[in-house]
């Protein structure tokens, strides 16, 4: 079992949710979260004071899969997201040592589903 936490930017959330449901995938978890990485921010004028924005807006997704869907949901996750511009965001794979449905009680690979 592995858990895929991609950060991406807001605008490409529909992209990535319709890539995702194409391959089947549909449990996930979505937050909206703060970050920087190349992209470094930008600069704007407020009431004529210079401020520099360097935590743009990002969508967090969460979703835990068992292994044989970990490739499916990477490249959903690329296909989506993919503009070819610095900021289209980062894929990290955990390993997930258990997980437990609340529900029914099953656990590992039966709770993901």
């Amino acid at each position: 079992m592995k858990l895929i936490i991609a950060y991406i930017q807001p605008e490409r959330l529909n992209d990535v949710k319709q890539a995702l449901y194409d391959k089947d995938i549909f449990k996930m978890s979505v937050t909206n979260s703060l970050g920087c990485g190349q992209q470094k921010g930008y600069h704007e004028s407020y009431r004529g004071v210079d401020i520099e924005v360097n935590l743009l807006k990002k969508v967090r997704l969460e979703i835990a899969v068992n292994e044989e869907f970990v490739q499916t949901t990477v490249d959903a996750i690329i296909a989506g997201a993919r503009t070819g511009e610095i900021g289209d965001g980062k894929i990290f794979i955990l390993d997930l040592p258990d997980a437990i449905r609340i529900r029914t009680g099953e656990r590992g690979e039966e709770a993901i589903g």
